[in-house]
């Protein structure tokens, strides 16, 4: 026994012995902790002008030089943590490409105020790459066809890509041009030859004017758009002053007749739209006449909303 025991008192003695060895393990991991977060902490600090030097092939107009310098900083960290001396000795050639792809990730995704589709920023770079070598063969501005061939794709895609730009940084509706006294552009859709009450009455109109005949809306167009006189119109249909009249007049009345069905379905139905319509209701010559600030249409009655003939109607037109 007492043998047994002493062999006890052997065995256990080395396993007392390797416990301190637990807190020397993480000395070492705590020593390596520092000593690589020195390591990154030099590469950060002695290449800040590579990070600076990327940062400024990206700089443009409305792209502020400390966003792009904070940005690349933060590609410069990135490479600092990944980079694996093992691996390659080079820190630069690692961490450019590992830059340009952060800044390239921000311009992608944070300097757009509108952001197109992802396939649409690319094509526009790539066109901005072809345009100035297709420039130089042609000795010209190429035209949006010639640079979808260029680039192999549809010319309704690059000029998307083209109309893209102004996404990035639109014009602000207060901005004025300093070299002239022109109004900004917010005054001019604000203008009072466009009054915002009149939008329904138009919109009604327009859905009036759908169902119309292609000859119907043509004829309408010419009259109180482009102003031709009855008698020009009826050299370039083939009719007489009299039958462009009659036909004008048959046009109308159908215009009225739509307009007030439309008003009572809106009244009917409780919607806000159909006080659009009742107002055209009035005269559907006076409605076209405020789409095409036309004057030939007063002809027709504004108080005229019940069922009037088309006689009486014609009589008046003809008498323009």
């Amino acid at each position: 026994m007492p043998d047994s025991l002493a062999a006890l008192a052997v065995d256990v003695t080395p396993v007392r012995q390797q416990q301190p060895e637990l807190p020397h393990r993480n000395a070492s991991t705590a020593s390596s902790g520092r000593l690589r977060q020195a390591f990154e902490n030099d590469l950060v600090l002695g290449y800040l002008d590579l990070a600076e030097a990327l940062a400024g092939r990206f700089e443009a107009r409305g792209r502020e030089r400390a966003d792009l310098n904070q940005v690349a900083y933060l590609g410069l960290v990135k490479a600092a943590r990944g980079f694996d001396q093992s691996k390659g000795e080079s820190f630069p050639a690692y961490a450019a490409p590992t830059i340009t792809g952060e800044l390239k990730r921000y311009l992608r995704d944070r300097t757009w105020v509108v952001r197109p589709p992802r396939h649409i920023q690319d094509l526009r770079t790539r066109m901005f790459r072809a345009e100035p070598e297709l420039t130089q063969a042609l000795g010209r501005n190429p035209s949006v066809e010639e640079l979808a061939g260029e680039l192999g794709t549809d010319p309704a895609e690059v000029q998307e890509a083209i109309s893209a730009s102004s996404s990035m940084h639109p014009d602000s509706l207060d901005a004025v041009n300093p070299h002239s006294d022109a109004p900004s552009i917010g005054e001019l859709l604000a203008c009072p030859d466009t009054p915002l009450e009149r939008l329904e009455e138009l919109a009604c109109l327009r859905d009036a004017m759908q169902d119309l005949d292609a000859e119907d809306r043509e004829l309408l167009y010419r009259r109180y758009f482009c102003e031709e006189t009855q008698v020009q119109l009826g050299k370039r249909l083939g009719m007489s002053q009299m039958q462009v009249s009659r036909r004008l007049a048959r046009v109308l009345v159908e215009l009225q007749r739509r307009l007030e069905s439309s008003s009572r379905l809106g009244g009917t139905a409780g919607d806000h739209g159909g006080g659009g319509a009742a107002r055209l209701s009035a005269g559907a010559g006076r409605a076209a006449g405020s789409t095409g600030s036309c004057r030939s249409v007063r002809s027709v009655n504004a108080g005229a909303a019940d069922d009037v003939p088309v006689r009486r109607i014609g009589a008046r037109a003809r008498t323009r």
